[in-house]
Formats: C-alpha cells, structure tokens, sequence
C-alpha cells in the first residue's frame, strides 16, 4: 500500500471525490519515498475509477461503497443464488472485516474459532493482520454453511479453504462475477466490485465515529492516510454544528 501524501489538486470546475484519489494519490508520491502499491489494490481502484455516470452520497460520479441501505438488499440478494447459503456467509464476512478479494478466498477453517467467535483475518503482505470477534448473525452463516460443505464429501476431505466453488478454490474472477450477479439480483443501479464492500467496511465504521486509529488496525491499513478517506467525509463528523 503507498504512502498518501497529499491530495492532487482537481482541474479547475471539476470535483474531485474521495473515490477518485486512489490511485493519483499514489502516482504522485516522489519515486524515492514511494512505498509498493499493492497489485490487487491498485486494480480494484481502477475498476472503481471506470465507474462513471453514477451519482455518490458526497455528489461525485464515481460510485465506490454501498450506503447501509444498499448493503442490507446487496445482502438480502446474496441469499437468493444456486448458492445462497455459501453467497451470502462470503458476502456478509467480506463487508465485516474489509476484507481484499484474496483474503477472502484465502480464509482457512483453522482461521475460525467457533467457541470464542473470533476470526483470524490474514491481511495482504505488509497489512497488520488481526484476530477479529464475529458478530451473531457471522457466526450463523458460518455454521450454515460448514453443515452444508459437509455434505461434499471431497471438500471437506481435501481442502482447508473455508470457501469453494464447484470447481474447487475461488479465484479473484469468480468472486467478481459473483459480486456482479448479486449486486443485479439486488436491483442496485450501479456496478459493484468486491472491493466496494471493504470501502463499503471502512465508511460504516466512520460514520459511527469510532477512531481513525481503530478503523486502521481493523482494516489492516499501513498508512493512516487510507484511513482518513473514511472519517474525513463520514456525515457524523459534522453532526451538530449548527445546533
């Protein structure tokens, strides 16, 4: 992950939206302090940088997180699939925890600990990787699913990976066209990308005003810079100033 250090200027009568800086923010960086961007990263915000044409809750036109409302149809929509059970433990882990497409198809059964609720969230190279509590309805979709990839008998046998395909792991473009699909079932009127649910994680939080530290070590940021994107434009932040 790079190193934000400062947001580039916009072109005169455009505005610029938090969305947008991911990747001039790190093209900008002098090449001598410049950390190694994360590949994956800086994929996922090029795909975000593509979506154009569709309004933002801060009136930009690059859509690059799911509101609350949003998330509870996206959510709603992910149980309705072939494989609903599996879908909707994958799509409500990954908005969680903020996880990275990878680490969401990486997640390990040994990760979960069913007894104390927790997960173990293995963050891309460089990421602080934390032990994480599962919430109620976590731990439910959790446990649906183990009892149904129980029932095939070769997965349960031979792979460690929490989550498979019908063709064994997944992989980054299975998850996206899985994200795609959802996201229509859900009548969503914008494309959506995995990597929006951990955008989707990071702006949740802010706007329930919890530390920007806090928000950093969850979602495995190395700069706080990354962080700030959220909580610089969380509504919350700006709750009572005329009162």
């Amino acid at each position: 992950m790079a190193t934000l250090q400062s947001v580039p200027a916009a072109p005169e009568g455009e505005l610029v939206t938090e969305g947008t800086l991911c990747i001039e923010s790190a093209s900008s960086l002098d090449p001598e302090s410049r950390v190694t961007v994360d590949e994956e990263d800086r994929s996922d915000c090029r795909k975000a940088k593509s979506l154009a044409g569709v309004q933002t809750v801060d009136g930009g036109v690059r859509k690059d997180f799911l509101t609350s409302a949003e998330m509870d149809l996206f959510l709603a929509a992910a149980r309705g699939g072939r494989y609903g059970v599996r879908d909707y433990a994958m799509m409500l882990l990954s908005y969680r925890h903020g996880l990275r497409v990878s680490e969401l198809i990486d997640i390990r059964i040994a990760d979960i600990d069913l007894a104390t609720s927790r997960l173990f969230v293995k963050r891309l190279k460089g990421s602080l990787s934390t032990s994480q509590p599962i919430e109620g309805d976590e731990l439910r979709a959790i446990r649906a699913w183990l009892r149904e990839r129980s029932l095939d008998e070769d997965a349960a046998a031979h792979s460690p990976l929490l989550f498979l395909s019908e063709r064994g792991p997944f992989t980054r473009q299975a998850v996206n066209y899985l994200v795609s699909q959802i996201s229509k079932r859900a009548g969503l009127p914008f494309k959506t990308h995995p990597h929006m649910l951990r955008h989707s994680c990071g702006f949740y939080l802010a706007n329930k005003g919890l530390d920007t530290r806090l928000i950093q070590d969850y979602l495995g940021h190395r700069s706080v810079q990354h962080t700030s994107k959220y909580t610089r434009t969380a509504a919350s932040r700006f709750e009572g100033l005329w009162r």
